[in-house]
């Protein structure tokens, strides 16, 4: 039994989820869901059970005084709810833990058991994974569905990924099955720089989502973050003839296949990006980003150092795989 005490009836929900582990290379996607819990003071209201679904021994607890008191915290995955708010507000429903060590249906139909509860209207899971990708380009963003219309409807690719998959594969499966709405997102990290945190990789995931689901996130230091990050990746680089000659392989790869897009539709979206921004008053979600201000009725109508050119050892992911999700083509559901 679900109980949600103390949650009130939700306006438009989506919900964002991601996940540490094998599905978060760079820690950019959990960050990113960090992120907007931090922006919009996330109120947790739910956390699964993690004797059901973590090896401890994997995934170990962690000690912290308190006091002068021992307490221990346990791995698991938390829901909280932010208000985003503005002219049109909506809820958005945080989802962020640690991708399961078992019971991986179970996992993915509780999860869908509160978006049920929720009304939620669409499940957005955010990804990351290691790629053939410069660190000195725009990080490729890839947004897959397995819905038909789905993808028409909000220009996204059709999955076709076949091979080993993580949560995140699944709980968009699972979504599919259930009949609700389901998006991944995946930001595209340069293998030779895999080194969490990667801020870069992580603020164009919130741009990409932003565009999405129409909202204005409020990105804080991350474009500096992400600033800095790049050129520190650029100053070790050039200690390395190797890892330079390298990046200047990728990058001549990569202006190559981007060329007319380039000169199109992604600059299209940036200026549009841009020009929400600047017409933008105050910083997002200001009346009403601490999600206290519930509304219980549904308006209608709105609808370190780099390595040389291989990928890194312990990562869990599958070169080919992650060679065949990089091209936007082929990314993981």
């Amino acid at each position: 039994m679900i109980e949600l005490e103390g949650v009130p009836e939700l306006i438009d929900p989506v919900m964002v989820a991601a996940f540490e582990g094998w599905n978060d290379a760079g820690d950019a996607a959990s960050t990113a869901v960090a992120h907007l819990d931090r922006e919009w003071k996330g109120e947790v209201f739910a956390a699964l059970d993690a004797e059901d679904y973590y090896d401890f021994q994997v995934n170990r607890p962690t000690v912290w005084m308190d006091a002068g008191v021992r307490k221990i915290t346990w791995p698991t995955t938390r829901l909280s709810v932010v208000r985003v708010g503005g002219d049109k507000p909506r809820d958005l429903v945080l989802v962020r833990g640690i991708e399961p060590s078992m019971r991986w249906r179970s996992f993915c139909n509780e999860l869908l058991g509160f978006a049920h509860e929720l009304g939620v209207e669409l499940v957005v899971i955010l990804g990351a994974l290691l790629g053939d990708t410069p660190h000195t380009r725009p990080v490729p963003i890839s947004g897959t569905t397995s819905d038909p219309d789905l993808a028409r409807r909000m220009d996204l690719e059709e999955t076709k990924y076949e091979g080993p998959t993580g949560i995140v594969g699944v709980l968009q499966e699972a979504c599919t099955h259930a009949g609700v709405p389901a998006v991944s997102l995946w930001a595209a990290v340069p293998h030779y720089v895999s080194q969490p945190p990667n801020p870069k990789a992580t603020l164009a995931l919130l741009n990409r989502l932003e565009d999405l689901i129409d909202v204005r996130i409020p990105l804080g230091e991350l474009p500096e973050d992400s600033r800095a990050w790049q050129v520190g990746v650029d100053q070790l680089a050039a200690e390395d003839s190797e890892v330079a000659e390298y990046v200047q392989t990728l990058e001549e790869a990569r202006d190559t296949a981007e060329l007319p897009e380039a000169s199109g539709e992604a600059i299209a979206r940036e200026f549009e990006r841009y020009l929400r921004r600047r017409d933008g008053a105050g910083p997002a979600g200001a009346d009403g980003g601490d999600g206290a201000s519930y509304r219980r009725e549904r308006p209608g109508g709105r609808t370190t150092s780099p390595k040389p050119p291989k990928p890194e050892a312990g990562t869990d992911a599958d070169t080919d795989a992650e060679a065949d999700r990089d091209d936007g083509d082929s990314s993981e559901d």
